[in-house]
């Protein structure tokens, strides 16, 4: 492992924290007054997801590459799927809900969803790391969780920070931009 193995390790990691920093910065525009226990948590369930999603590709490409090239075709369906589906719902709460209500939280479930969909399509960065040994794939997948905790702690930061200007349709906006997402994620992953 050399500084060159961290650079790309580190870009590798700012690249895929993108999705996870734009739904971060939803859920902290839907949720102005959430508190830092939170934010650390919500950064670290996507940080999660971000070191898991490379390993399995990993482990994919070294034991059962055939199987995983036929899933390959639906993590962009997969991921628009969740993220319309938290976006839709996200919208449809901001728009009837009163500006004070709190029930535009992201919960446990919406948050493991969210997980889930911003960090499927880094399963094929598993690809991209194959020629990696296990420690350099693990220590790989450990930087660009730590890249994409640090990304979506500035994303709930500033969506915290917007989401008290704008608090009444906040998570209207936030919803908006989870669809939007998840339609970039398909669209990258079908063209």
């Amino acid at each position: 492992m050399n500084l060159l193995f961290f650079l790309n390790s580190i870009l590798l990691g700012v690249g895929l924290a993108m999705d996870a920093f734009s739904v971060s910065l939803a859920n902290g525009l839907s949720e102005p007054k959430m508190r830092r226990r939170k934010m650390c948590i919500i950064a670290g369930v996507f940080a999660f997801f971000q070191a898991l999603m490379p390993m399995t590709g990993w482990i994919c490409v070294k034991k059962i590459v055939s199987r995983f090239a036929v899933f390959e075709k639906f993590v962009p369906w997969i991921a628009l799927v969740l993220l319309l589906f938290i976006g839709i719902k996200m919208v449809i709460e901001g728009a009837k809900n009163d500006p004070d209500d709190e029930k535009t939280r992201v919960g446990a479930g919406g948050l493991l969803v969210q997980g889930i969909a911003t960090s499927i399509d880094a399963l094929s960065v598993g690809f991209t790391i194959s020629e990696y040994g296990f420690v350099m794939a693990l220590v790989c997948s450990m930087v660009i969780a730590a890249v994409t905790f640090v990304i979506c702690m500035a994303g709930l930061y500033f969506g915290r920070k917007f989401g008290t200007k704008f608090s009444g349709r906040a998570s209207v906006l936030g919803g908006l931009i989870l669809v939007l997402i998840g339609i970039e994620i398909w669209a990258t992953g079908i063209f």
